[in-house]
């Protein structure tokens, strides 16, 4: 006897569908209907069909990004890009740096309305950095018009390693061993807060919106007061079985050199971090002690010395980054963070050592570039960490139903 499906199966499997394509374009922040065919192995007509009604039930929206318009040929039609619908919520990125935090409230298609920078020393004043956020992140919502009912949560990068397993307080700051951050800025800002590791952040934000759209293997370094970095790996983020992959500052480059922060010798960090270029290069008249911001302005003025710094440091890089692409042959490498700020010397430094470094094949060597973001990519992959993991049935009454698996 031919079986008859029950009454609505059909309708069950359409809206368990709908919920597939609208997770699928909420964890990439924003994507085009060919990545969410991939994504979720529906068939192109069953997508074209649902980013249809999606769209005209203001559940999704559409835009054709300048940079894909600059790049399609004249003769064909520039791709589209689906975010969830912009006005169904707002969201906050935080970046935790070293020496400062970056903030920024964003709309769900991860533009950002608002953004601060303020100078702290967020390693050593974990108080005053709290209540910061949560004074600032209020500021910024009342100074925009946006309800705090309508911020949908917050996302947070900081300069430490993430690990999946239960633990307080970022490793290497050093006044937060007993500070849960998530947990702590939640209860602060009365929002869902989700907390990653900067680098990773960073190489979130390169891949979804910056430098390495597209690209399925990717290499991030951030280099700025530590060095850290974000991979990924067939088009997703790799973060190691225990969630700490990518502490890059603390391979050793230097078997015997200077003690670093973390115990060791002659981690990457104490030749490429930023105290380390600002030790290296000699000290201005006067005998002041010079800071990362003047190490980058003498390199771009062409100050011989500061050139050189920061030449052998990308040297140093290089060196580390050889085992790296040697092992995971990414497409691409991005350099980010503020010393990426110092250009060409940075890059060429780093490619120098990376091309002597890694086996000669037949293919071109891995593209090195700086990041189009910025100083401002860690605090973006924030804000794309808090779309991410944003309440889907806040961005429109009916989506509740259409989410459900």
């Amino acid at each position: 006897m031919t079986s008859v499906k029950a009454p609505g199966s059909l309708e069950n499997l359409r809206r368990r569908n709908r919920g597939r394509v609208l997770r699928a374009v909420q964890a990439e922040g924003a994507t085009s209907r060919v990545d969410i065919i991939r994504t979720t192995g529906l068939s192109r007509t069953t997508v074209s069909s649902l980013v249809g009604q999606l769209l005209a039930e203001g559940l999704l929206a559409e835009s054709t990004d300048r940079r894909d318009v600059q790049s399609a040929s004249q003769t064909g039609r520039p791709p589209t890009r689906l975010t969830l619908e912009p006005s169904g919520g707002a969201v906050v990125g935080i970046h935790l740096r070293h020496d400062g935090i970056r903030l920024a409230v964003a709309d769900l298609a991860g533009t950002v309305l608002s953004e601060l920078l303020v100078d702290l020393d967020v390693d050593h004043r974990a108080d005053a950095a709290l209540s910061f956020v949560e004074e600032a992140t209020t500021e910024l919502l009342t100074a925009n018009g946006i309800d705090a009912a309508r911020v949908l949560g917050a996302g947070v990068a900081i300069s430490s390693p993430v690990p999946t397993l239960p633990r307080h307080g970022p490793a290497l700051l050093t006044t937060w061993h007993d500070i849960d951050i998530g947990e702590t800025l939640t209860a602060r800002l009365g929002v869902p807060v989700h907390v990653g590791n900067d680098a990773n952040l960073g190489a979130t934000a390169e891949h979804f919106f910056g430098a390495a759209r597209n690209t399925r293997n990717l290499v991030y370094i951030m280099l700025a007061e530590g060095v850290g970095a974000g991979l990924y790996l067939d088009g997703r983020p790799y973060f190691g079985a225990k969630g700490v992959a990518g502490e890059f500052g603390h391979v050793v480059v230097s078997p015997g050199g200077q003690v670093c922060r973390c115990g060791n010798r002659g981690c990457l960090e104490t030749v490429a971090g930023a105290e380390a270029l600002a030790a290296a290069l000699p000290t201005r008249a006067g005998g002041g002690v010079r800071d990362l911001d003047e190490v980058l302005e003498a390199c771009l003025a062409g100050d011989p010395g500061a050139v050189r710094v920061i030449a052998d440091a990308g040297r140093a890089v290089g060196t580390a980054l050889a085992g790296v692409c040697t092992m995971l042959d990414p497409d691409l490498v991005v350099v980010g963070g503020r010393t990426a700020g110092a250009g060409k010397p940075l890059i060429d430094g780093i490619t120098e050592t990376l091309r002597r470094g890694v086996p000669p094949t037949d293919e071109s060597a891995v593209p090195i570039v700086a990041g189009h973001l910025g100083v401002r990519a860690e605090v973006l992959g924030a804000v794309a960490l808090a779309i991410a993991n944003a309440p889907l049935t806040a961005v429109h009454d009916g989506l509740a139903d259409s989410a459900t698996s």
